[in-house]
């Protein structure tokens, strides 16, 4: 299994967020974790990743049967995890494309490879910028700075599909996105999508859900995965709301 989460407790300051979460993922899978605001989503996808301020207070986690937790979140990211924020940062005077050639280098390095070279580099970022529809000016522009909603979304594909990782996790990624930018990044999950790929998409919305079809739908309330199914969960939720379960 790729990802083998049991019993994971979590809290942020004084108050449990995550109170026994199971859930495995293999590779190839796509999972999708709904739920009301506040169930905790995004706190599991900050404790899978690292974020600190977030205290595992009992169970684990296992990545590519390796502990989780006791990696860094630098050793998350070389490891293969990647994740894409609810709300992208921007990070003045740092330009795309000096934040991604570090990035990529950095994982290069973790996994005992040379850096890329800076003409091969610049080659597998125009492809990877065609793929998701982003123009190549964008390069030049520092991180986030200035881009609309939108561009945001769309930039933090731009990463994943240039880090080409094991296991994404997109945390509301499509929350306030319209229907082109949703599209955008809908195919740009779909084309990663592997035999060896998996996903997380974390969202209380069933929008993206018609774009990007799930293995596994679980519904995350207060604290703990409530259900588990398939389509017919989304299609509930769309219905009758998180309240009937």
């Amino acid at each position: 299994m790729l990802l083998e989460i049991h019993n994971l407790h979590a809290r942020v300051e004084d108050k449990e967020i995550l109170k026994g979460i199971d859930l495995t993922i293999g590779a190839g899978q796509v999972h999708a974790i709904m739920g009301p605001n506040g169930a905790g989503k995004s706190t599991l996808a900050a404790v899978l990743t690292g974020k600190p301020g977030y205290e595992v207070t009992e169970g684990s986690v296992l990545f590519k049967g390796q502990d989780l937790l006791a990696m860094s979140p630098e050793e998350r990211a070389w490891a293969g995890l990647f994740l894409s924020f609810q709300y992208p940062i921007e990070i003045p005077g740092v330009t795309i494309t000096a934040f991604l050639k570090a990035a990529v280098n950095a994982k290069r390095k973790a996994a005992g490879l040379p850096e890329m070279k800076a003409g091969e580099f610049l080659k597998l970022m125009k492809e990877k910028m065609a793929f998701v529809q982003m123009k190549p000016e964008f390069a030049k522009r520092e991180v986030n700075v200035g881009f609309s909603g939108g561009e945001k979304k769309r930039n933090e594909i731009f990463q994943m599909a240039l880090l080409d990782p094991d296991l994404s996790i997109l945390d509301e990624t499509d929350s306030g996105l319209d229907v082109d930018a949703l599209r955008i990044v809908a195919d740009g999950v779909n084309a990663l999508r592997s035999p060896e790929k998996s996903a997380i998409i974390v969202t209380h919305y069933h929008k993206l859900l018609e774009y990007v079809q799930p293995d596994y739908v679980h519904v995350l309330k207060a604290g703990r995965i409530v259900t588990t199914g398939g389509r017919e969960l989304i299609d509930a939720i769309e219905t009758r709301g998180f309240d009937q379960f």
